[in-house]
């Protein structure tokens, strides 16, 4: 099935009104979520350094998310001087903005198991359980992405200070680094599941775990991903952008009241909206055994455990993991993620196509082999080159 089953035979009233109670559910979802990752952050981090963390509003502090975010709303809103009027107050929606429609994109439910294509009953009408599924999901996300980091660089720029344009800066280069990564790692899941939309890509890994694209892309795609989603999010141990003990706030440090809860909610909205994505293309989406035949219940909440997991996986690196420097930072992304990313999927390309065009496996393996020993030689020399001149500068300064 192609496409979102409501919409096939035209759209009447009854399927605006659920395409509305999607998009109402699925943002509620998304702040109540934030508010939950917020205090999650704080209470595991927490017992992590034998802390007690919050727990004055509501029981065990979960409602201190909520107070903070009252507080910020009645903040005074202040504008430096030399800040671009327009543009200050346009980053921090931008930021926010990306972050939801990324989500939108996201099958949170539905059962794909047993010949079952994943959709519900709203209303008397099937529908994914989705916001909506573009034929073009993947690029979407991709392009979302990138978007996102024009909110932190246009807040940084616009901020008129030092600080915020140098953590603008650092995101931006941060960006370029890691989004070749990120995609090529996302296209390895496109090529094995031959299509670009969310819904084929988890239909494409039912029938068991042994399908999921986690184990049959080799599992290093995934930890490809995973670092560079982690460095796509400004997150530790790659939180340069914001880093305090050199840039104050970092690209936010001049905002203020509801400005500055907007990126504090786009930070968090979108570590969970990272963690879907994660999920959708490595983990089966909302796949898992259905107990007592409840098809629309279980595959949402084996959907929300498996974010949750990827949800403690982000804490547990701010807890545990030093901030790297930012040459560290450059390396990694450059020297190690693309090359690695790069050769995997040549061999992954090759492998669906000997299979699909039934090529002989010597042959096809043979160049694949010869193809990365010299792009391997050819790299090593080029890093060694750029060491060297690397030194002779800094003997030169």
């Amino acid at each position: 099935m192609t496409g979102d089953p409501l919409y096939l035979d035209g759209v009447d009233l009854t399927d605006l009104g659920i395409m509305l109670i999607k998009v109402l559910v699925a943002f509620t979802f998304l702040l109540v979520a934030t508010m939950f990752m917020v205090w999650f952050e704080r209470k595991l981090i927490s017992d992590m350094q034998n802390r007690i963390g919050p727990n004055v509003a509501g029981p065990w502090g979960l409602l201190q998310t909520f107070a903070d975010g009252v507080k910020f709303f009645f903040k005074e809103d202040l504008r430096p001087e030399n800040a671009d009027p327009l543009i200050f107050r346009l980053a921090p929606y931008i930021s926010a903005v990306t972050a939801f429609l990324s989500f939108a994109v996201v099958p949170i439910g539905g059962s794909f198991g047993g010949g079952d294509s994943g959709t519900v009953t709203i209303f008397g009408r099937e529908t994914f359980l989705q916001v909506a599924d573009p034929p073009i999901g993947i690029l979407l996300l991709l392009a979302m992405s990138s978007i996102a980091v024009y909110g932190v660089m246009l807040a940084g720029w616009a901020s008129g200070s030092k600080y915020p344009l140098i953590g603008s800066v650092r995101a931006s280069a941060q960006a370029i680094s890691y989004e070749a990564a990120l995609g090529m790692a996302t296209v390895v899941v496109v090529v094995l599941a031959g299509t670009l939309s969310t819904h084929g890509i988890v239909a494409a890994q039912s029938g068991g775990v042994t399908r999921w694209f986690l184990i049959s892309s080799g599992i290093v795609p995934f930890v490809v991903f995973l670092i560079a989603a982690t460095a796509e999010l400004n997150r530790p141990p790659f939180d340069l952008v914001e880093a305090e003990q050199e840039l104050v706030g970092g690209f936010h440090t001049e905002y203020s009241s509801i400005r500055f809860a907007l990126f504090f909610l786009a930070e968090f909205m979108n570590v969970i909206t990272m963690s879907a994505i994660m999920v959708t293309l490595f983990f089966g989406g909302p796949a898992g055994p259905i107990l007592f035949g409840m098809t629309w219940f279980w595959p949402t909440v084996w959907f929300l455990l498996k974010v949750l997991a990827f949800l403690f996986v982000f804490v547990w690196f701010r807890a545990t993991l030093p901030r790297l420097r930012y040459d560290q930072l450059m390396h990694l992304g450059w020297k190690l993620l693309i090359p690695l990313i790069l050769f995997w999927l040549m061999f992954i390309s090759l492998k669906e196509l000997r299979a699909a065009y039934d090529w002989n496996w010597v042959v096809t393996y043979g160049s694949a082999i010869v193809a990365l020993a010299v792009g391997t030689a050819l790299l090593l020399a080029a890093l060694r080159a750029g060491d060297r001149v690397y030194r002779e500068e800094l003997e030169d300064a």
